[in-house]
C-alpha cells in the first residue's frame, strides 16, 4: 500500500521530466534565381515588376535587406553557398571551375541525416557535387527553357517517408532571354520598366529590361504553383521555402561588380511552423556563406568542420537581433581577368583592386547586350553620367571607399576624404586580416581575358587558365572564418 502511495506521489514529477517529442525536421526548398538584383523584386521596392508570389512570401515570412553574396559571378557564388566557404577557399574561385572532393557540401550532409535530396536546373559546380543528391534533373532540353516546369513533378514524385531538400536552380533570368513569347503577361517596355541609374533610358535598353523582367516573372509564376502543390499535399506548414539569387542582374554596372549592384541579393524565407514574426524585415548583415550552417541547423543535420559561415538560425526567431559586423566579397576571372576584394559594413564599403588597369564592363553576355551597346554609343557622344561611364573607366582606383548611408549606388569615392581616414584605415586592416586568415593570395599569372573587352570576340588566350587565388596557400584546406 505504501509503495503504491509513493508511486502516485512521485508520478507527477516523473511525468514532468519527460521531454516532449522533437519536432520533425522541416522540408527545405531552396530556389536560387540566375542573375537577379534585389531591387528588381516587387517587395524590395520595384513598383513595375510583377512578382506577387515572392511578395506574398515576404508577407508570410521574413525579408532580409542586408543579405550579401561572396561573388557576383555564377558558379563561384553557387559553390560558395554549397560549401559555406569563400570563393578562394573552395578551390573554385573562377567561373566554371569544379569543387574538390574533400569539402563538405551541405545537401550531402542532409542526405546522410536522412533527407531525400534533389537538384533541378542549372548545374555547374563540378562532378564531385553530384554525390550530394539522390536525383538530378539538369538537361535543359528536358527541364524546359527556364527549368521551372520540373518543380511540381519533382515534388509529386518524392518519397513520402522522408524529409526532403530541393535545390531548384532556374535558368531564369540568365541571357539569352526566352520568356518573351511564352510569358502570359509580358512586361511592356514603355510602361512596365524601372531604369537603374547605371543604364540609359533608350528603346533598346527598355526592351532588354522587359525581357529580363519576364524571366523573373516566370520564376514567380512557378513559385506560386509550387506553393499550391505544397498546400495540396498538406506539407506547407513545415516546409521552408527560400528565394534568392546568385549575383546581380546581367547588365553593365551590376554582374561581376563588388558594389551592392552585384553583391546584394534578395533573400526571402517562409516557414509557417518556424517563423512566427510574419511580414518581418531583417536588416542584420548576413553573408551567403552563412546559409549552409543555417540550413544544417534547421535540418538537425549537424555542423561541418569545413564550413566558414555562421548559422543565422536565431534570426528566424528574432529578426531584430544583430548578427555580422562584416561581409566580404571577391571578383576573380569571369570571361575577363580581374582581382578585387571588398568588405562591407552596414554603413561603409571598402574595396581594393589589384588589376586597376582593367575596365569592368561585366561578363561577355552583359557587355555585348543591347543595353550595353546603347551605353557604348552614347559614350562616343560624351552623353553618359559618371555612374554610367564607370564601367569603361581605366585605370580604376586601386582603393575605393563609400558611405552607403548617403550613397546607395556607391557613386562617390571618398578614399581621399580626410573626414573618413580613420574609417578607411579600420576597414583596410579588417580586409587584410580576412585575406591573411583565410589564405587569400594574389597570383601574378591570373587567368587572362578570353574575349576582347569591346567587341566580345575570342582572343588567342581563350581557354587558358592561370593560377587560382588561394592556391599557393592551399586555401581550400583552410577553415578559419576571418573577422565576423
Amino acid at each position: 500500500m505504501l509503495a503504491s502511495l509513493l508511486f502516485l506521489l512521485f508520478l507527477p514529477f516523473a511525468i514532468g521530466t519527460i521531454d516532449p517529442p522533437a519536432a520533425p525536421p522541416p522540408n527545405i526548398i531552396f530556389i536560387i534565381g540566375d542573375d537577379i538584383s534585389a531591387e528588381d523584386i516587387g517587395c524590395y521596392g520595384n513598383p513595375k515588376i510583377r512578382t506577387p508570389n515572392i511578395d506574398r512570401m515576404a508577407k508570410e515570412g521574413i525579408k532580409f535587406t542586408n543579405f550579401y553574396l561572396t561573388a557576383s559571378s555564377c558558379s563561384p557564388s553557387r559553390t560558395s553557398i554549397l560549401t559555406g566557404r569563400y570563393p578562394h577557399n573552395t578551390g573554385a574561385a573562377e567561373l566554371h571551375t569544379p569543387l574538390p572532393a574533400h569539402l563538405d557540401y551541405f545537401p550531402e550532409l542532409m542526405k546522410k541525416a536522412g533527407y531525400y535530396t534533389a537538384h533541378s536546373g542549372k548545374f555547374h559546380e563540378g562532378p564531385n557535387t553530384r554525390r550530394a543528391y539522390d536525383v538530378m534533373v539538369n538537361d535543359r532540353k528536358l527541364v524546359g527553357e527556364g527549368g521551372e516546369q520540373q518543380w511540381v513533378p519533382l515534388l509529386q514524385a518524392r518519397p513520402k517517408d522522408k524529409p526532403f531538400f530541393f535545390w531548384l536552380a532556374p535558368f531564369d533570368a540568365h541571357r539569352p532571354w526566352s520568356a518573351v513569347d511564352s510569358f502570359p503577361q509580358p512586361h511592356n517596355p514603355g510602361t512596365d520598366i524601372t531604369i537603374p541609374p547605371t543604364l540609359l533610358d533608350t528603346r533598346g535598353t527598355r526592351t532588354d529590361l522587359a525581357d529580363y523582367y519576364n524571366e523573373i516573372g516566370r520564376i514567380d509564376r512557378y513559385l506560386g504553383e509550387l506553393q499550391r502543390e505544397l498546400d495540396r499535399q498538406g506539407i506547407a506548414d513545415n516546409t521552408i521555402i527560400i528565394f534568392m539569387a546568385d549575383n546581380g542582374r546581367p547588365f553593365s554596372g551590376s554582374k561581376t561588380r563588388v558594389y551592392d549592384t552585384g553583391m546584394r541579393s534578395p533573400f526571402v524565407i517562409k516557414w509557417p511552423a518556424g517563423i512566427k514574426n510574419m511580414n518581418a524585415v531583417c536588416a542584420s548583415m548576413v553573408s551567403s556563406i552563412d546559409l549552409a550552417p543555417t540550413l544544417l541547423e534547421a535540418a538537425q543535420a549537424g555542423p561541418s568542420a569545413t564550413v566558414q559561415g555562421v548559422s543565422f538560425f536565431d534570426l528566424l526567431k528574432n529578426p531584430d537581433k544583430k548578427f555580422r559586423n562584416y561581409v566580404f566579397s571577391e571578383h576573380n576571372w569571369h570571361d575577363y581577368a580581374a582581382y578585387e576584394r571588398a568588405v562591407r559594413t552596414k554603413d561603409y564599403l571598402y574595396l581594393i583592386n589589384r588589376r586597376p588597369e582593367l575596365t569592368n564592363e561585366g561578363p561577355i553576355d552583359a557587355n555585348q547586350s543591347p543595353s550595353a551597346l546603347d551605353l557604348k554609343a552614347a559614350r562616343q557622344e560624351g552623353a553618359l553620367t559618371p555612374i554610367q561611364e564607370d564601367v569603361f573607366r581605366a585605370p580604376r582606383p586601386p582603393e575605393e571607399f563609400f558611405d552607403v548611408r548617403t550613397d546607395l549606388i556607391q557613386e562617390k569615392n571618398l578614399i581621399d576624404d580626410p573626414a573618413y581616414a580613420q574609417k578607411v584605415e579600420t576597414l583596410r586592416k579588417v580586409l587584410n586580416q580576412w585575406q591573411d586568415e583565410t589564405g587569400d593570395t594574389f597570383p601574378e599569372n591570373i587567368t587572362p581575358d578570353w574575349y576582347h573587352r569591346d567587341t566580345g570576340k575570342p582572343l588567342p588566350a581563350k581557354d587558358q587558365r592561370g593560377e587560382m587565388p588561394g592556391a599557393a596557400k592551399n586555401a581550400d584546406r583552410i577553415n578559419k572564418k576571418g573577422p565576423f
